[in-house]
């Protein structure tokens, strides 16, 4: 019996090994390319003429929804070239009378059977399309984001070189808050440079981020949104794959966005996200598979890969935990998970992104000596992917949409002193 669960260890520990390995170098090889950082047209070369539909979703939000309203005022871009609208969803706060007061044009939905942002913004896009007012693109913002001066200006001249969706860069307003929201911070910031920036370098396609993210109209209105799952950023991503459309990058489009405070807050969040990404990989990984090889189709294959990335967390979350046993007790089943490649081979790896993310944040000037504790415990809220995405993954036909509490209150010009 030992002899059997030895060998079952034995080949279940290799075939992980390989999948970890190859999958770690194919991010890691698409990773290079956010080093070549591409010379940006200056958005300034191009007039202010595109005119955009602001839309901020909002549930319950009075602590913050002034805030971000008064940074989109504060945009140097023709304010007849915009609209702020904010959709009060289901609000049982002053949210929708603050936004009034801030000057946006407030729309309050209530809707106890269509829960979620999802939901919220089909039910908006229908009444911009319904206007006499013509757009030409919407982009979409969070109540607790601020959003730098040049956004709009960035995204004029992206749309002016003929990019139907772009993604801006989303940052953090509140990174020095706790250990939590230092680990947030840094995969987000690490993600601007080694996940989106390299993907836009190749032509590939970029992944929405749920907000700070601007589509054309046409496009919209085409295709139709139709995003209604937990992580409708992820959903609207893998739709406009299959629509053979791209996802483009704004680099210096800055979004800033509030992190959870908490692990409990962490906790609920990633696993609403990881419900969301079940969702969808069971609804568009085939399809984005079958698209990738039918036509060749590398930006299908690159978003299958991506709806792939939740079971690498679960590999790598197991291989941590076995490696740990085998240290402690060197004589378990678990001794087999060397032999697949050269103790060498896997220091090396280790090493790389140990050391890997700290270079990136010193090249992105995110660097600072409060982030040297925050890597330290930075590999402990990685490992904490491994529960939530098996949680997120048993959960997925959950559609209960948990509000996540925002109140740090920060204003832009805050920010902009900082």
């Amino acid at each position: 019996m030992l002899s059997l669960l030895s060998n079952v260890v034995y080949n279940t520990t290799q075939l992980i090994q390989v999948i970890i390995f190859t999958v770690g170098c194919y991010f890691f090889s698409i990773s290079i390319f956010g080093w070549i950082k591409q010379k940006e047209t200056d958005a300034k070369s191009y007039a202010p003429q595109k005119k955009f539909a602001v839309v901020i979703a909002a549930h319950n939000e009075e602590k913050v929804i002034g805030h971000v309203i008064e940074s989109l005022y504060k945009q140097n871009y023709p304010k007849d070239l915009y609209d702020i609208y904010v959709i009060a969803d289901n609000c049982t706060d002053n949210t929708a009378q603050i936004a009034e007061k801030h000057g946006a044009l407030v729309y309050t939905r209530v809707n106890n059977e269509l829960r979620g942002k999802g939901y919220a913004l089909e039910w908006m896009f229908s009444k911009i399309f319904a206007m006499q007012k013509e757009y030409d693109a919407i982009s979409v913002f969070d109540a607790d984001n601020l959003v730098s001066s040049n956004y709009l200006l960035e995204m004029n001249a992206k749309l002016c070189e003929g990019h139907k969706v772009i993604q801006g860069y989303i940052d953090s307003k509140n990174p020095f808050d706790s250990w939590i929201t230092c680990s947030y911070s840094i995969a987000f910031w690490l993600s601007n440079r080694i996940f989106q920036l390299p993907r836009y370098n190749l032509g590939l396609s970029c992944s929405l981020c749920g907000t700070g993210f601007c589509v054309d109209m046409d496009t919209l209105k085409q295709i139709g949104w139709g995003a209604t799952c937990l992580t409708e950023d992820l959903e609207f991503t893998m739709k406009l794959a299959l629509n053979n459309l791209k996802v483009a990058w704004a680099h210096n489009a800055v979004v800033y966005d509030e992190k959870p405070l908490t692990l409990k807050q962490s906790w609920n969040q990633r696993i609403r996200w990881m419900q969301g990404h079940a969702d969808c990989a069971s609804r568009f990984l085939l399809p984005l598979f079958k698209k990738a090889f039918k036509d060749g189709d590398l930006t299908s294959f690159d978003n299958a890969i991506y709806l792939f990335q939740p079971i690498r967390f679960i590999f790598v979350g197991l291989t941590t935990i076995m490696m740990w046993i085998q240290t402690i007790f060197p004589e378990s089943p678990f001794y087999s998970l060397r032999y697949v490649f050269p103790v060498e081979v896997w220091y090396i790896f280790s090493a790389l992104q140990f050391f890997y993310g700290p270079f990136i944040l010193l090249i992105e000037k995110k660097f600072s000596p409060k982030l040297i504790f925050a890597f330290l415990v930075y590999p402990f809220y990685c490992l904490t992917w491994l529960p939530i995405t098996i949680q997120g993954f048993l959960r997925k036909n959950n559609k209960d949409w948990l509000h996540t509490h925002h109140s740090r209150e920060i204003s832009i010009s805050d920010l902009e002193k900082a």
